[in-house]
């Protein structure tokens, strides 16, 4: 106890020298990386055989011997070596875990307490926590130094105080859309532990399925989930696995919206008479609970007694967003119900459906968590808002006071690189502000500084629409429709052309455009897709721009508790979860764990690809397994090398580009099916990140060296990877052209390579040709993009026009 006090009044006077060490240099492969660690002179290695002496300080329940057992079978899952515990006295023991408060995790939030010391010194281990919760992360970040070599423990030697940053870590799973078999939830659960997720969000109901078993209105389950239903024996077991892990289970019961299956199983409590029939396409549909029913409530009260038999966690989600008022304002009774009622529109509406809801969690100790559209000035403020809609709606509750979290920018779902995650803050970005703004608004320097219009069409839904004004070439912002004024970084401005680039909510998009007088044209890369971009010149947009967010104060930004990751199962079933959380939750979970100084995104990309290695070890998870098992199914053999470093050059379309996709093309529904090349592909690939990070150091100086050679053996082993491969593709003559139009774009990226070296300037001509040639090889293919063709254009880019 004595050395751990040491340790905690050390780390007292060494604040601000850790936390620059956290933020410059991460050292070990940790994820989330701790908030204050300090490695042992040298880095030594604390060795360790099999038998540990455990010396515990404090109460020893069987919650912690539980955690402890799980330690051993992860720490042998990982290398092999079997533990054998043995409890000894402080001074004899291998590990000393002290702990204050040894109670199980409570089901109020503002109770947990999940810091932890931990030192690791050349003799033993020191554990020290306030509350089992603390214990708990203390031992994943052990296992996480501990490795997965082989018959060895070697533990680095270092002194870690942690603790999170946000109280809400969560995790959504929508086991509506596609349902998960409990097994699959738990191995979920074991990875969330292991990234110190605290809240298991569990989406059970939507249109496309009711997922809860009900007693009291058994017909929910019964017609409305194809037979596909958590019992409630399956949902305590679940509740009780999770919250021995440290995580609280928050259920999700979506009202009055996303009501299909409510429609079908009890049509009398809807808005419109019906008839209905279950839902499985996806989108928005129109099937709403009725807020002038009686019944209604009485329905909703019935559910909300039965979730907190089952779930004791203090929170309960009504979901509350997408609401259509289409049958709303076609029924007669409703519309002489908000008459009678002085509601005016269907926003008051629902929000006197939430009130009532309100009262009634309020009855049965609950409190509200729902999706932006539920806010409303008449509601308690010890409510939370997920907010789906980005920082500007994070930015409206708390300056509202309400309690906030954030979910935009971490829909895991929505394939998008894990740099883009790990930039994405639950705390809002400052709105744009320029002090010379007013100067030049009225001086004659405006007439030099032009907007534009501009226009994003899309498969699915209205075109993205706002403007830009690029005031230098250092400096410009945008205006998105309905969004706050945002800072842009700008790649090129000449009179002729732009590009220029910023993260949104719909990922990172990268502007490229041309001006040809007042028209302009170009196209926006979204995600990894390009958009058609047009539009026109117009009166510069500077100070008269409409800021709908206004910089928060302390007071506000601790209204945000935290923020959530998400899964939505559209495009995602029991083949592919791992592969579309895993690794990628681990970078969320350290956005919402770590220091907010910790933005280093090359080094959070080792340290990712290595907890993800160990992370299938020590939880069972199957990220790489899933892309395995899904080509092998593809091609119908087990020899899927070439299979394999064919993928490195693709990635899924990111953003919403498939479901736009499968919209324009497909039914949009449960009936597409989910056995394409496009699922098995990881999110990202290591191999085509590596070399295009040797590209870019490449062409700082692009002369004949070590990454030249690289460059071009990559692209090589590329190349003579297509006669390999060929044999694969002739049960799958839809991939044939796809492959040699990827190839084609091989061989010209490695064409465009050695131009470069030879010289710095291409011919106009030559220059649009190859531009055009690329353009074609962006667009998204049966769900895909060649991803190698943002590396050919980074070369095109670089030579001159002479």
């Amino acid at each position: 106890m004595f050395r751990v006090l040491l340790f905690v009044v050390g780390f007292m006077l060494s604040t601000m020298a850790s936390l620059a060490a956290v933020a410059n240099a991460p050292s070990l492969p940790l994820m989330p990386y701790p908030q204050q660690l300090i490695p042992a002179a040298g880095e030594p290695q604390l060795q360790l055989g099999s038998d540990w002496l455990i010396a515990i300080d404090g109460k020893s329940t069987a919650e912690l011997n539980n955690a402890l057992k799980r330690f051993a079978q992860r720490s042998y899952q990982q290398t092999g070596i079997k533990l054998r515990w043995k409890k000894s006295i402080a001074a004899k023991a291998t590990l000393v875990i002290t702990i204050k408060d040894a109670r199980t995790m409570s089901s109020r939030m503002s109770e947990w307490d999940e810091s932890y010391q931990l030192v690791v010194d050349n003799k033993k281990i020191y554990l020290s926590a306030n509350q089992n919760l603390g214990v708990l992360r203390g031992l994943e970040t052990l296992l996480q130094l501990m490795g997965v070599s082989e018959k060895t423990i070697q533990i680095p030697q270092v002194s870690i105080n942690d603790f999170p940053r946000f109280k809400w870590r969560g995790l959504l799973l929508d086991t509506s859309r596609h349902f998960f078999s409990i097994e699959t939830i738990k191995r979920q659960i074991d990875a969330m532990a292991a990234a110190k997720y605290n809240i298991f969000h569990w989406h059970l109901t939507d249109d496309q399925g009711w997922r809860f078993e009900s007693k009291r209105y058994p017909k929910l389950h019964q017609l409305a989930s194809d037979g596909q239903f958590y019992t409630r024996k399956q949902m305590r077991e679940v509740v009780a696995y999770a919250q021995a892990r440290g995580i609280q289970v928050l259920p999700e019961i979506d009202v009055p919206g996303h009501a299909s299956a409510i429609a079908v199983a009890y049509p009398e409590l809807m808005s419109a008479p019906g008839p209905y029939t279950m839902e499985y396409r996806w989108g928005v549909h129109k099937p709403t609970l009725n807020p002038a029913n009686e019944k209604v409530y009485e329905f909703v009260a019935a559910l909300v007694a039965e979730a907190k038999a089952i779930f004791p966690f203090e929170y309960l989600h009504i979901g509350g967003d997408e609401v259509d008022p289409e049958h709303w304002n076609n029924n007669a009774d409703i519309q002489a119900f908000m008459q009678a009622n002085n509601l005016k529109n269907s926003y008051a509406l629902q929000a006197y459906f939430n009130q009532r809801v309100q009262t009634i969690l309020h009855k049965h100790q609950r409190k509200m968590i729902g999706w932006d559209e539920i806010q409303h000035k008449n509601l308690p403020k010890d409510i939370v808002i997920q907010s789906w809609r980005g920082p500007d709606a994070v930015s409206e509750s708390v300056a509202a006071g309400f309690q906030a979290i954030l979910s935009t920018g971490y829909y895991l779902d929505q394939p998008q690189s894990a740099a883009y995650h790990y930039r994405n803050d639950p705390l809002p970005p400052l709105p744009y502000t320029n002090k010379n703004l007013a100067l030049i608004e009225n001086n004659s320097e405006r007439e030099e500084i032009a907007s534009w219009s501009f226009s994003l069409p899309r498969k699915r839904g209205n075109p993205v629409t706002g403007s830009f004004t690029l005031l230098n070439e250092r400096e410009g912002f945008i205006d998105f429709s309905g969004k706050s004024r945002r800072t842009v970084k700008i790649q090129k401005l000449t009179k002729s052309a732009a590009v220029f680039s910023l993260d949104t909510w719909m990922g990172p998009v990268e502007f490229r455009v041309r001006f040809n007088g007042d028209e302009l044209q170009g196209r926006a890369i979204v995600g990894n897709a390009p958009y058609p971009v047009s539009g026109k010149k117009i009166a510069p947009q500077l100070i008269t721009a409409l800021q709908k967010m206004t910089p928060l104060g302390a007071q506000e930004h601790k209204l945000i508790l935290g923020g959530e990751a998400a899964l939505w199962a559209e495009i995602v079933d029991e083949q592919s979860i791992d592969l579309r959380l895993w690794p990628r939750a681990f970078v969320v979970a350290e956005r919402l764990w770590s220091a907010q100084e910790l933005q280093y995104e090359n080094a959070m990309y080792v340290r990712m690809n290595s907890v993800a290695h160990w992370a299938e070890k020590s939880t069972g998870l199957l990220h790489r397994k899933q892309t395995e098992q899904a080509l092998q199914r593809l091609f119908g053999t087990e020899a899927i090398t070439p299979a394999l470093t064919f993928i490195e050059l693709l990635q899924p379309a990111y953003y919403y580009h498939r479901q736009h996709e499968k919209s324009a093309n497909e039914s949009y529904s449960k009936a597409d099916p989910l056995n394409r090349l496009v699922d098995a592909l990881p999110v990202e690939n290591e191999s085509l990140r590596q070399f295009n990070m040797r590209l870019t150091r490449w062409l700082m100086n692009p002369v004949a060296g070590e990454d030249y050679a690289l460059l071009q053996a990559q692209l090589q082993r590329w190349s003579v990877n297509r006669a390999r491969l060929m044999p694969l593709l002739k049960q799958h003559p839809e991939l044939m052209l796809f492959a040699e139009k990827t190839y084609g774009l091989v061989d010209l990226t490695a064409a465009l390579l050695e131009q470069r070296l030879t010289s710095k300037t291409l011919a106009a001509g030559e220059q649009q040709k190859l531009q055009k040639q690329l353009l074609a090889a962006s667009q998204i293919e049966q769900e895909m993009i060649i991803a190698l063709v943002f590396s050919a254009e980074k070369i095109l880019d670089s030579l001159l026009i002479p």
